[in-house]
């Protein structure tokens, strides 16, 4: 049985449960489909009313305030006849179902979700929470299987069941118990078995048939060519069923209904088996705990109160006999003015909706500058019933700033010190939980004690209102202070990152950090952290710092990083990067904060013997250097080496760095290996100093500084994931980075070997199998290339089939290694030095075979023509999930720095691309992995690669869930020309796995 993606909420939890039974009345209420129609009857009325339903931080809402208009009416007096005893919101799962395994093209036409309607998902979920009602959803079926499976139960209790849609897919449920009802305002309508032939010119039961015929366009159903819907209902009508119609196809006269239903017979039983409706899903959630229990009033309000929905709020407020929550707690500080709001009922037209979502990004970033900062107004939290009176503050606003404070910048081995939160510009705390010094006796209590609440009494006073659905925790760099909290048994959710945001708005541009954020969006920086610990030698734990410096620096944490996010988020809507944010940065968050608390198990017998064997190798090519250079020196020296190689050996090429001394950089060492200058005795030197600087890093930096980021008490190396460190949208790996290790090396190999499985588990390597490649043959629609991958071929061996003229079949390994270089190069603009060094020949080679490359595939250079046009023009390129990076300097007069930025803007979207369908990727596994029904976790992301720990008996499993999910993560929001593939496999360790 497949399992719920999400745990259940505590209110989910305390649903009372009562069976259906006769005279009860189901209510099944169509969320997905009714959120689209909610969106665009709203996006209408905002264009007749010439402003947009958005909150007052630039969040659009509207479809969120018609789908709680909804379910309070639905609770209230019900639709159709009778009050509900039983209600059941039913959504779409993320991910595919059951029919894309039968027809994988299946809704595969579909357009991503607009970009305002994204941040609106979940706040319609939290709607659901509020009211009182569960928001249900099953990976691997749509909303309509669920619906019709609640539906057959109910009426086989005896109980009346209204359908909540307009969705035509669902008329084929519609019975003497089943009706449908279209709440949509101005179109409101009950729909019975008379609607439906009015339709599709059958009754609900022969629906499916007609469907079948007819097909979907809009679901990608494919039916059967040229019979549309009353062809098709005349077909049924006449032979009765479908089955009885194809048994008789070849008796039909009319020729062109003869040979289409012969020819696509199949096609019609697919589209048959894509249409109907499963009635036997095995439920995840049963029935019963769907019974309508009346809707706590603080809950509901507050929620109503933070969308800023004040006619909705009062009306209910009323019905309730509750008042509407006030603004923060009187025993809180007066609050500065915040923005003005943008009431999505009742406030009039203003200035900023009148010129759309740019205008009012612009107006909320003025009035937010104009708000003083005073540091001195925050408040230091040291009593319990302080704290919760700053939570019931926080639950009322529905959403909270904070920022954590803990004794190391790893959150694996980090200590919490504090935590500070934030509910307006200037309304900001510091709670201190584990200081262990003070100032000047300042910060003691009467006893002589640090006035701070017990770190356990405040976690279970905060753990609620950090996990709490209906409240959104807002931070920068968020994944930290998730991670450091998850120590605590804390998981925090949802989240929304200011530095994500600006990511999706700015990569490419400046710093995301908090301090260059502040410095270009709110005129100030926060105190540095390092002003009050120190830094080198002097430096000292946060947890020395005085408490009364630390809430400044803390809660102005807090607070500008609120001011930031007021101003950062209408941006996304203005500059169309809502789905970039909403789909590839905010979900990784909490996925990254459980990779890195899982951290990767590490034997450290095997890097201790490996640093000795690096040892031993490096004493021998020392041996050869010296015999070569005629004398000892210190290799590690540049000054020494460049002295030996352009004074004593009287090389040619030497370069000076900026200080004035002879350069021996890698580049200068490769040049030299790749001269046709020089002979082959004078090559050798510079290539083994290169093999014994490369060997000297593996050495320096893994196997013996490796041992030194295990856990002392898991036992693992939890490493620290990067969601904004590149421009392309790559994640990278810090302290220590596990993505640099080589994998084409000896060296980096047996270095891999030390990562292993806990006992009972396997390491699970699930990779992308030439990722980039195919994005490139997808972006540059190349023929050749999107045939060759359709087809399943050996993309190198037809690359060099094509380049060199020689046969696939028995083709030599080194034409094959030479096709593959050059694949792999172009991707990142190789040179034909670089393609020289690589492949051991000469430039005048190299070039020719560049040259003859973009001859068999011209349209290679000119999507490359083309790219770079296009960030000339617009400063920046995209992926083909519109993530944008910035290029703002491509257009510079100097030479050389002009093509650097060129070659980059033509690889971004490349990489990024790829990118981008790995954190697609990894935003589903979990929910996959669950469905599975396996205990597997993933650990580790290496570019192009997935590490997973499971059980060994849940290898295959888990095998399948990850494969299947990734080679699907670029669905349904783009249809790449060719297949995505993923090769996995499992083994005791990292390299074996690979």
């Amino acid at each position: 049985m497949k399992k719920n993606p999400a745990p259940q909420s505590e209110a989910e939890r305390s649903t009372v449960e009562k069976p259906v039974a006769a005279g009860d009345h189901v209510y099944l209420i169509d969320g997905s489909t009714y959120i689209y129609r909610a969106y665009f009857a709203m996006f209408k009325a905002s264009q007749a009313r010439g402003r947009a339903f958005t909150r007052s931080d630039g969040t659009p809402v509207g479809a969120v305030m018609t789908f709680s208009n909804m379910l309070w009416k639905v609770l209230r007096d019900g639709v159709d006849g009778g009050k509900p005893s039983h209600v059941a919101v039913v959504f779409d799962p993320p991910g595919g179902t059951f029919r894309n395994e039968i027809y994988p093209s299946y809704k595969a036409n579909r357009d991503a979700p607009p970009d305002e309607l994204l941040p609106q998902f979940p706040l319609i979920r939290d709607a659901v929470r509020a009211f009182g009602l569960m928001p249900l959803e099953q990976i691997g079926f749509e909303a309509d299987d669920l619906i019709a499976t609640y539906a057959c139960e109910a009426t086989a209790a005896g109980a009346e069941v209204t359908i909540i849609s307009g969705d035509k897919d669902l008329m084929q449920l519609i019975g003497p118990a089943v009706r449908m009802y279209d709440p949509m305002p101005g179109n409101e309508r009950r729909i019975g078995a008379e609607e439906v032939r009015e339709k599709f010119g059958v009754g609900p039961e022969r629906v499916i048939d007609v469907q079948a015929l007819a097909g979907d366009p809009t679901d990608n159903v494919p039916g059967v060519p040229g019979i549309g819907i009353k062809t098709a209902a005349q077909l049924i009508q006449e032979y009765g069923d479908l089955d009885t119609l194809l048994a008789n196809a070849a008796s039909i006269s009319q020729k062109m209904r003869r040979e289409r239903l012969l020819e696509f017979a199949d096609q019609a039983r697919i589209s048959r088996d894509l249409v109907r409706l499963k009635c036997d899903v095995v439920l995840e959630t049963p029935l019963s705990v769907t019974a309508v229990k009346p809707p706590e009033a603080g809950p509901l309000l507050t929620f109503l109160r933070s969308m800023e929905f004040t006619t909705l709020t009062k009306r209910i407020a009323d019905a309730l006999g509750a008042e509407v929550p006030d603004a923060p707690p009187k025993s809180l500080p007066p609050s500065h003015s915040a923005p003005a709001a943008q009431n999505p009922e009742e406030s009039p037209a203003s200035e900023a909706n009148l010129s759309g979502p740019a205008a009012l990004a612009e107006r909320v970033k003025t009035e937010i500058a104009a708000i003083p900062f005073d540091a001195s107004a925050y408040q230091t939290v040291t009593d319990p019933e302080r704290l919760r009176q700053w939570i019931t503050a926080a639950t009322e606003h529905g959403r909270v700033a904070l920022a954590v404070q803990a004794t190391s910048p790893y959150p694996a081995m980090a200590d919490l010190v504090g935590i500070s939160l934030a509910l307006e510009p200037g309304l900001a705390c510091y709670v201190p939980l584990g200081h262990r010094s003070a100032t000047a006796g300042l910060d003691l209590d009467g006893a002589g004690v640090i006035a701070q609440i017990p770190l356990r009494d405040a976690i279970e006073a905060l753990k609620p209102l950090l996990e709490d659905a209906a409240v959104l925790k807002i931070g920068n760099n968020l994944k930290y202070d998730c991670g450091v909290l998850l120590r605590y048994g804390v998981r925090v959710s949802p989240v929304d990152d200011t530095m994500l945001i600006s990511y999706a708005l700015d990569a490419g541009r400046s710093g995301h950090g908090l301090a260059d954020l502040c410095e270009r969006n709110v005129g100030c920086k926060p105190l540095a952290a390092k002003e009050l610990t120190g830094s080198g030698k002097a430096q000292v734990g946060f947890d020395r710092v005085s408490v009364a410096k630390a809430a400044e620096h803390a809660a102005g944490t807090a607070d500008l990083t609120l001011r930031l996010w007021q101003v950062l988020k209408p941006r996304l809507v203005a500059e169309n990067v809502t789905t970039v944010y909403e789909r590839l940065e905010r979900p990784l968050v909490t996925v990254l904060r459980d990779m890195e608390a899982a951290g990767v198990k590490v034997d450290r017998q095997v890097l201790s013997r490996l640093s000795g064997q690096f040892a031993q190798s490096l004493g021998a090519i020392e041996s050869e250097i010296y015999a070569m250079a005629g004398g000892t020196f210190n290799i590690g020296s540049p000054k020494q080496m460049g002295d030996v190689l352009f004074g004593k050996m009287g090389l040619p090429g030497a370069g000076k760095t900026s200080k004035g001394a002879l350069s021996t950089g890698a580049r200068i060492l490769e040049e030299l290996v790749a001269s046709e200058e020089l002979t082959e005795e004078q090559r050798r030197l510079p290539a083994k100093l290169l093999e014994w600087r490369q060997l000297s890093k593996l050495k320096s930096t893994y196997t013996d500084s490796l041992p030194g980021y295990i856990h002392p008490e898991t036992g693992r190396i939890h490493t620290s994931y990067g969601l904004a460190a590149t421009s392309t949208g790559r994640i990278s790996s810090n302290d220590p980075n596990l993505q640099n290790i080589p994998v084409r090396t000896m060296e980096g190999r047996q270095i891999r070997s030390a990562f292993i499985a806990e006992k009972g588990h396997r390491l699970v390597s699930a990779d992308y199998s030439q990722i980039e490649l195919r994005v490139l043959a997808h972006m540059a629609d190349i023929p050749a290339l999107t045939r060759a991958f359709a087809e399943g071929l050996d993309i190198h061996a037809m690359t060099a089939s094509e380049m060199f003229g020689v046969p696939v079949k028995d083709m030599p390994g080194e034409v094959r290694r030479r096709a593959k270089a050059i694949n792999f190069g172009i991707i990142y603009g190789i040179s034909a030095f670089g393609l020289a060094q690589q492949l051991g020949i000469s430039r005048s080679e190299a070039g020719d075979y560049i040259a003859k490359y973009f001859e068999r595939f011209p349209g290679i250079r000119d999507y490359m023509e083309a790219t770079k046009s296009a960030a000339r023009s617009h400063g920046y390129v995209t992926t083909i999930f519109d993530r944008k990076m910035h290029f703002p300097d491509i257009s510079t007069q100097n030479r050389a720095m002009r093509s650097f930025y060129e070659r980059a803007a033509i690889n971004a979207p490349i990489q990024g691309s790829a990118a981008d369908i790995i954190r697609r990727a990894m935003v589903r596994i979990p929910a996959a992995l669950e469905a599975a029904g396996v205990k597997s976790r993933m650990l580790l992301q290496v570019h192009d690669e997935l590490i997973f720990e499971a059980v060994e008996a849940e290898v295959e499993a888990t095998i399948a869930a990850a494969v299947k999910t990734m080679e699907r993560s670029a669905e349904p929001a783009v249809a790449l020309k060719v297949p995505i593939k993923v090769d996995a496999r499992a083994a005791l360790n990292w390299d074996e796995a690979h």
